[in-house]
Order: structure tokens, then C-alpha cells, then sequence
């Protein structure tokens, strides 16, 4: 199940560090309790159920704005907690420009694709209704991070590999 990932530069990555470490020490679900050494902030461009070749990533590094919170779920399945990255056109164009790249693979998750994704990067997962309260009072007064993006991976996580992509 491969993703294709940017990465950030190293402020803006230990800001959102400091965030999941906030919510762990608060007893909450957070990212900082997944341990594994591919885990760090970043912002899914695609995610498939099918194995992918890697691909060119163009028009890094780029800037960008994390923002406000977003909530992704339901009280059934658990919240996921995220920070929104405000969604600039160069953005939107390497996100575009990759998805033509990889064109219409049959595994590429629909919320991935252009008009239905939603740049984030992910804080906490599986929450209760009253952890995403308590967890909101916690990232809602933070100010937004701005950064760059430096970096692109692939990561596959039925073999646990990551693949850094050349930047172009």
C-alpha cells in the first residue's frame, strides 16, 4: 500500500512534534506514540491500494502554511485530528502534476485524487468525542506554521520501505 509523501523542513517538523508530544502528555491518542522509524509530519500527495513505480516530484521545494485544525471520522470509527495546509496553487499544481504522472491507476484512493483532497498533516488518530474536545483545546490556540516543503517520499507499508524520490 504505497503513499507518496512531502516532507518538511526541520522547524516546521518539530513544531508538529511538539503538538502530538502535547497530546500524549494530555493521556490523549497521538502520532508521537507510533514509534516506528518512518514515522514523521508530513502530507499525503496520493495513497494506493496497488503497488506503484516511484515517480518524479517536480517544484520543491515549495512553501507551505499549517493551519488550523480539521476532523476527519466519526463518533463510530473514531476522530482523526489533523492541521489543514492551506491549499496554495503551487500546491495544487505538484499535486495535480503528479496524479497526471501516475494517471488513472486502478488502486489511487478517490480522496487522494484532484477536487476531493484535503492537504493535512495528521496528529492524533482514533479519538472519542470527548478526547477530540479535550484534544481541540490543546492544537486550537496554536498559531499556523509556516515552512517549506523540502522533501518527497515514497512509503510502502507492506514491506515497511521507504523510497526517497528525486526532486526535480
Amino acid at each position: 500500500m504505497p503513499s507518496i509523501e512531502l516532507l518538511l523542513d526541520e522547524e516546521s517538523e518539530q513544531a508538529l512534534k511538539a503538538e502530538w508530544l502535547a497530546l500524549a502528555d494530555a493521556g490523549l491518542p497521538s502520532q508521537a506514540r507510533h514509534t516506528g522509524a518512518s514515522n514523521r509530519p508530513h502530507i499525503t500527495l496520493l495513497y494506493s491500494d496497488e503497488r506503484l513505480d516511484p515517480p518524479r516530484v517536480l517544484g520543491l521545494p515549495l512553501p507551505v502554511t499549517v493551519a488550523s485544525p480539521v476532523i476527519f471520522g466519526s463518533a463510530r470509527r473514531g476522530f482523526l485530528v489533523a492541521r489543514l495546509v492551506r491549499p496554495s496553487l503551487p500546491l495544487l499544481e505538484l499535486h495535480r502534476i503528479l496524479h497526471e504522472e501516475v494517471g488513472d491507476a486502478p488502486g489511487i484512493d478517490r480522496l487522494t485524487r484532484p477536487g476531493a483532497w484535503t492537504p493535512h498533516v495528521t496528529l492524533a488518530r482514533r479519538l472519542t468525542p470527548a478526547e477530540l474536545a479535550t484534544a481541540l483545546t490543546i492544537i486550537e490556540p496554536k498559531r499556523a506554521i509556516e515552512g517549506m516543503s523540502v522533501g518527497a517520499r515514497m512509503w510502502e507499508s507492506a514491506t515497511k520501505t521507504i523510497t526517497d524520490l528525486r526532486l526535480v
